[in-house]
């Protein structure tokens, strides 16, 4: 059995329990490979990490917060390599309680005294000025099966691919999309799955899986959704307008986002799961879908989602 353990090596608590982890796993015979998670930023290619995916692991353990889960699923999270999440940061809403120690929770998940959850994430398409649009006007519709490839190709094997020309983005949390450095508010419009919603004015917005519903979403009014549901949530943020709500997607709906009419002077950003995404060009269109495999989260002796929400957000 081979074992991932990704840790925050800035956390000193989370840097022990590593220790404490690898000596338990050398005594129990499995293999391990230990990577800090600042090495896995969007630039980061972990030689260790490519390594120990291609000879195959069976789990990978996190020690920290939900960013270093955030960050662990952008590069193993359409695997199906189950994670397993052990809190050391503060908030911890996607890990497992360290009350009982890591070994105890790592001891139960090799022995199967765990839950898997299957979390829908997100596939964002980024389609640039210049570029076609393989969805848009440019050709075919969403669905058409003539149009071969996808916008942007396969994501990188991170899924999060940075100075290349891939626009294929893979996030667990959300994608927000939001007014830039002139600090002005940004014009875009709002379709989903080829039906237009409206226009908006505004500070952006936010498109957010189940799992993401209790981050950014909520911050900006959205609702907080089971992690079950399969569907989307696209808040918009600080819109210009009385009439603006959060909506909730069917499952295979597509939430379209044109930002072909914004001004050069109204600059609009992306971030996935709070990485800062960079392109040469200004933005026209942005896509965002479920993705195609599910992100498995491990639960150890598991709260429930309603008694976790209403703990930490009531």
């Amino acid at each position: 059995m081979r074992i991932l353990i990704v840790r925050n090596n800035s956390n000193s608590k989370a840097v022990d329990a590593s220790l404490l982890l690898a000596t338990y796993l050398a005594t129990q015979g499995a293999d391990y490979t230990l990577v800090d998670s600042s090495d896995l930023s969007c630039r980061g290619d972990h030689e260790g990490l490519n390594e120990a995916l291609a000879n195959g692991v069976e789990m990978a353990v996190v020690l920290g917060g939900d960013g270093t889960i955030l960050r662990t699923a952008r590069q193993i999270g359409t695997s199906g390599v189950p994670i397993l999440g052990i809190n050391f940061g503060r908030l911890g809403f996607l890990a497992n309680t360290s009350d009982e120690g890591v070994v105890a929770v790592v001891a139960a998940a090799l022995a199967g005294d765990v839950v898997a959850e299957q979390r829908t994430n997100l596939r964002i398409d980024v389609v640039c000025e210049g570029e076609r649009d393989r969805w848009g006007d440019d050709a075919g519709t969403l669905d058409d099966p003539d149009e071969g490839e996808e916008p942007g190709g396969e994501p990188s094997a991170s899924g999060f691919p940075c100075g290349s020309d891939a626009r294929t983005f893979f996030a667990l949390n959300e994608l927000a999309v939001t007014r830039g450095a002139h600090g002005r508010i940004i014009d875009f419009g709002l379709s989903i799955s080829g039906a237009r919603i409206a226009g908006m004015r505004g500070d952006g917005l936010v498109v957010a899986t189940a799992t993401g519903s209790t981050a950014y979403a909520l911050s900006a009014g959205g609702p907080l959704v089971s992690p079950g549901f399969a569907g989307l949530v696209a808040v918009p943020l600080a819109p210009h307008t009385l009439h603006s709500r959060a909506i909730v997607t069917a499952s295979n709906d597509v939430v379209e986002m044109d930002l072909s009419h914004n001004a050069d002077t109204r600059e609009a950003t992306l971030f996935v799961d709070g990485e800062l995404l960079e392109f040469e060009r200004p933005v026209r269109r942005v896509y965002v879908r479920r993705g195609d495999a599910p992100t498995v989260l491990l639960r150890y002796q598991r709260e429930g989602f309603y008694e976790h929400a209403a703990r930490v957000f009531f």
